[in-house]
């Protein structure tokens, strides 16, 4: 994916959030490693998108690049929808005083369920099939755990 294209993707979907002092920094790749496609900084209210991770997300879930601005515009929308969640402090806290697994879990899983939540707004022009398919892949991590911690799995 081309830089000027993801730039063109941040500023249309600034725009339509229209949230004051957030900023989207693009970079190549989430340092250590990990496939981390993008991640809101509460303190600075900055959001880093990592584009050659993304794109390598889209091939791995999509078997090819071929949607990549899509795929793009969704996990931008998500880490937005961190930056608007006028509950995200609240629930930060209470994760970060949790002792316990159970209640940490179901936290974890609230803040990514709101982030999305606000991402559905965000890109209603989307295919609904495209983007509940990167909602329910990035979402499986943190509800098979709460689905073991009580007992449903």
């Amino acid at each position: 994916m081309e830089r000027n294209q993801a730039e063109r993707i941040v500023a249309e979907l600034l725009q339509r959030a229209d949230i004051d002092g957030m900023t989207v920094k693009l970079e190549k790749r989430f340092p250590g490693g990990r496939l981390i496609g993008g991640k809101y900084a509460i303190n600075a209210h900055a959001i880093t998108m990592y584009t050659d991770t993304i794109e390598t997300q889209c091939i791995q879930m999509f078997g090819s690049a071929e949607r990549v601005e899509e795929y793009f515009t969704v996990v931008l929308a998500h880490e937005i929808g961190h930056a608007a969640d006028s509950e995200l402090l609240d629930l930060s806290d209470a994760l970060e005083q949790e002792s316990g697994l159970g209640t940490r879990q179901r936290l974890a899983l609230q803040i990514e369920e709101n982030a999305w939540n606000y991402a559905l707004r965000l890109v209603p022009e989307i295919e609904e099939t495209f983007i509940s398919a990167v909602i329910d892949e990035s979402l499986l991590a943190y509800r098979v755990p709460v689905m073991k911690q009580s007992g449903i799995a």
